[in-house]
């Protein structure tokens, strides 16, 4: 039944992101080995939506490492759980949680020793800013300890890098790229050595904007319309100041339609949640939760006003510009 669960609940977040997103672009899943234990490293720019666009656009279906807060929601803690998230404690979560990691070691020791996948986003923290952050420990510390508990394992590392073409956007374009395995050194003491490799493999897959002059830098490729989730675009236009193929312009008045179409869910947004929010990078987790669980419900009043007399044409035609609005609106990039 749990399995059962996971599967629909995968192909439902799947179609829900889809519709949420008008690309989810994936390059380079022929690095996945078959029958190894594996650690996926990524980069963390968009909250809960890097776990699952990963978790629903790869062949495996890898265990997560989230922050222990979110689970702090019984319902939440349940849906979390079901789709294979761990919780990780923090010092922010205070010093006597830190002890309740050992069970989530535990945990991935277990699914590697199956040869199972555990991703876990190394950066430590989230940002939409266009960069790769230095890695903290954490996939060495899982790696070695599940070698420590099962000598006979050789896990392997795959870098991952996503990147978005509008971080806060419907309607714009995601793109993981998953690099070639890095193994990992028997020896602990070459840790250090491990978390370098990974992050120079990250630095080459994703756009890597240095934090002097971010700003004008960004704004300077978004202004020439340069593809900013694509590395070799950025690098030829900073350094050679040609654009290979430029951005087409976001569907500015398809956008508008949705909302409109949409005006209910979009005050919720507007209203409800947004003024509320202290942290941007949760803007689109909180866009596509109220998509992915508000809209079926308000799609189905509006079909149930296709039964009252004198509605039912508009209705119908409603509903239908409706989904006519979310499948082509576009953002092109932020």
């Amino acid at each position: 039944m749990r399995t059962l669960l996971y599967t629909s609940l995968r192909f439902l977040l799947r179609v829900a992101l889809h519709l949420y997103y008008k690309r989810i672009l994936v390059e380079g899943i022929e690095n996945i080995p078959k029958n190894q234990p594996i650690i996926l490293v990524a980069n963390h720019q968009n909250a809960l939506i890097d776990p699952l666009v990963v978790g629903t656009h790869i062949s495996i279906r890898p265990y997560f490492l989230t922050r222990a807060a979110v689970f702090k929601n019984p319902v939440a803690a349940y849906l979390l759980n079901l789709v294979q998230m761990l919780p990780v404690y923090r010092v922010l979560d205070g010093f006597s949680t830190i002890p309740q990691n050992q069970r989530t070691f535990q945990k991935t020791n277990q699914v590697l020793q199956q040869n199972g996948s555990v991703l876990i986003f190394a950066e430590g923290n989230h940002s939409i800013v266009r960069n790769i952050r230095p890695l903290s420990k954490g996939f060495t510390r899982i790696a070695y300890g599940a070698m420590a508990t099962y000598p006979e394992l050789t896990p392997v590392i795959i870098p991952i890098g996503i990147q978005y073409s509008a971080h806060k956007k419907s309607g714009s374009t995601v793109k993981i790229s998953l690099g070639k395995p890095i193994p990992v050194d028997p020896d602990p003491a070459q840790a250090l050595k491990l978390t370098r490799q990974v992050e120079a493999a990250l630095k080459l897959m994703v756009v890597d904007l240095p934090n002097t002059d971010y700003d004008k830098t960004l704004q300077h490729l978004l202004s020439n319309q340069v593809d900013v989730c694509s590395k070799e675009d950025v690098e030829r236009f900073l350094v050679e100041n040609q654009i290979a193929t430029k951005v087409k312009p976001a569907g500015y008045l398809m956008n508008k339609m949705m909302k409109l179409f949409h005006l209910p869910l979009y005050w919720i947004w507007l209203f409800g949640i947004a003024p509320k929010m202290e942290d941007e990078v949760f803007t689109s987790t909180w866009k596509f939760l109220i998509g992915a669980v508000l809209a079926p419900i308000y799609y189905s009043l509006i079909l149930l006003c296709c039964f009252i007399p004198g509605f039912g044409t508009w209705a119908i035609s409603f509903l239908l510009m409706a989904w006519i609005t979310v499948y082509w609106n576009e953002n092109s990039q932020e």
